[in-house]
């Protein structure tokens, strides 16, 4: 819960609009001071509505541990700024002051040295895959190493799709400090250090009837121990679904704060497991449960199966999977980036596009990002080096114009991309979106997109999705219109669709929508002039019922009246 506490009339009408647009929000009434001691011990963040130099005041007896006490911003009378003033990355400060800012219009106002310098924040480093800090990690000492443009070495057991790393974080073999070290694996480490230990572990569990929580937490962490594995890096536990109710393995899985996977006792017995037991197979319906299911999970076996005197455990590590963004970018203007694909590029090592596309967010990038730019017509190429990279255990973003779902690369990726790299497609505001917007509402019915160029598609299949869609009486936007190389396919559109509509049809022509030298143009079917258009132009065409209203182009949403 985000706890909101005004001292001005002016702050209690911000943190009203706040409470009605978050659900997640409580507006707490009376003065300040109780106010702030009451939302300390109930909420996550807490915005504050008054002078910096107060809120201090308020908050300063209160503060505790920064890895527990909430996150506070403060917010000025004006509302003209949103500074996260204590609790920045534990708290969820930073990220709370941009949330407020984006909600009043505000500035968000970050002091926090990693932020501001664009470096990895030590205490949500790797967040995102799941990392988990080990207690007593030299979190300031690494941090003031890492600001201060001191080396520091990364040392891991395998490849993790960290994202960017700024020039001083040097991957490493060497245990020398300052040191981020990330593993699974219990071992001494030098000092300072940050440690992290990654979701890379499953253990596989098979128990009798009545199988007590505590017996198989003292067999689990025992194998875990004696084979130098921490505990933390436990993801899931995994067993056979005739086991599903079984309280004391539900249990275990709750203390140790992971889920558990169920498999059916056939998929187990297709497993290679090294291990059966014929007295297994007659309970349950597969020779091996806790081997099996740790191999079922995708995981390769470290530690085979112990016994206790109910139960089985066994131990696997499951692969890394890299990381591929393929993300739009929208139709030009910056403001109309998407935060998710923001967020993409943030945490891409590697980032792969036409330089056009990669230069409108070159500033957005990260410290330490590389960056590849094959030229127009390189397409297999573009996807190839991204892929390359995931696949090795890295991230990387694909970038493209529009939507890159629609006419864009993530097609081609996708039919090349398998279970071994983790994809994520950002969807972006597509052109035809775009030049509907500067149009009016022309897409108010229903619509389609048929591309124009016959590059990849044969005219006659194009022709005959023309027809078709000027029989079914739709919106049609067409891409691709006109090029150097393609001159008269867009003059032979017209001619077809003028077979179904009339003269008299409305059409919007836009050029460069939301880019310099942005052209919209309303003209009708007739009129239209083909050798006006290019790569950079989008044409919509409107139905039977669309109208010009006011100067702009409407296709109303339903048939009544």
């Amino acid at each position: 819960m985000i706890g909101l506490v005004a001292a001005t009339e002016n702050g209690r009408r911000r943190a009203r609009r706040l409470s009605r647009l978050w659900s997640g929000a409580r507006l707490y009434e009376g003065g300040a001071r109780e106010a702030v001691r009451r939302a300390w011990g109930e909420c996550e963040g807490i915005v504050l509505f008054m002078a910096s130099g107060a809120a201090v005041r308020l908050v300063a007896p209160l503060l505790a541990d920064k890895r527990h006490d909430p996150g506070v911003v403060c917010v000025d009378d004006a509302g003209r700024y949103a500074v996260s003033l204590c609790g920045g990355h534990g708290g969820g400060a930073n990220a709370l002051a941009r949330r407020v800012a984006a909600a009043l219009g505000a500035e968000p106002v970050i002091t926090t040295a990693s932020d501001a310098l664009g470096l990895p924040a030590l205490d949500s480093f790797g967040e995102h895959l799941g990392f988990r800090v080990e207690e007593g990690s030299d979190l300031a000492a690494v941090g003031a190493a890492l600001v201060g443009g001191q080396t520091v070495r990364l040392v891991s057991d395998v490849r993790w799709p960290l994202g960017p790393l700024p020039e001083n974080v040097v991957c490493s073999e060497e245990m020398e400090p300052p040191l981020i070290f990330i593993s699974d694996r219990l071992s001494e480490v030098p000092r300072p250090a940050a440690v992290y230990r990654p979701p890379s572990l499953v253990a596989g569990v098979g128990c009798s009837s009545g199988a007590g929580a505590g017996e198989i937490l003292e067999l689990l962490r025992a194998a875990l121990r004696d084979s130098g594995l921490s505990e933390a890096s436990l993801c899931s536990l995994a067993s056979v679904e005739a086991k599903r109710g079984e309280e004391g393995l539900l249990g275990a899985a709750e203390e140790l704060g992971v889920p558990v996977r169920f498999f059916p006792a056939g998929e187990l017995a297709r497993q290679p497991a090294p291990n059966p037991s014929r007295a297994v197979e007659l309970a349950v319906g597969t020779p091996s449960v806790a081997e099996a299911a740790v191999l079922a999970c995708g995981a390769g076996l470290l530690v085979e199966k112990r016994k206790s005197g109910h139960a089985t455990v066994a131990v696997g590590r499951l692969p890394v999977r890299g990381r591929l963004y393929i993300v739009g970018l929208g139709p030009g203007e910056e403001a109309l980036i998407p935060p998710l694909a923001r967020r993409a590029l943030s945490r891409a090592g590697l980032v792969v596009g036409l330089e056009g596309y990669v230069e409108r967010i070159r500033h957005l990038l990260r410290p330490g990002t590389r960056i590849l730019t094959p030229p127009l017509g390189e397409e297999a190429e573009r996807a190839r080096l991204a892929l390359e990279e995931a696949r090795a255990g890295g991230s990387a973003a694909l970038v493209s114009g529009g939507d890159a779902g629609i006419y864009g690369m993530a097609s081609p990726v996708l039919e090349l991309a398998g279970e071994e790299v983790e994809v994520e497609v950002v969807p972006g505001i597509t052109a035809a979106q775009a030049a509907a917007a500067l149009l009016g509402a022309p897409l108010g019915h229903d619509h389609c997109a048929i591309s124009l160029s016959d590059l990849l598609t044969p005219w006659e299949v194009i022709e005959r999705r023309l027809r078709a869609a000027a029989a079914g009486d739709f919106v049609i936007s067409l891409y691709n219109p006109r090029s150097r190389g393609r001159t008269w396919q867009l003059e032979e559109a017209r001619r077809i669709l003028l077979e179904r509509r009339s003269p008299g049809t409305p059409v919007g022509v836009v050029r460069n929508a939301f880019r310099t030298g942005q052209e919209v143009v309303l003209t009708d079917l007739g009129s239209l002039r083909p050798e006006e258009a290019d790569m950079n132009t989008i044409l919509i065409v409107g139905s039977s019922r669309t109208r010009l209203r006011a100067g702009r182009m409407v296709t109303p949403r339903g048939y009544a009246g």
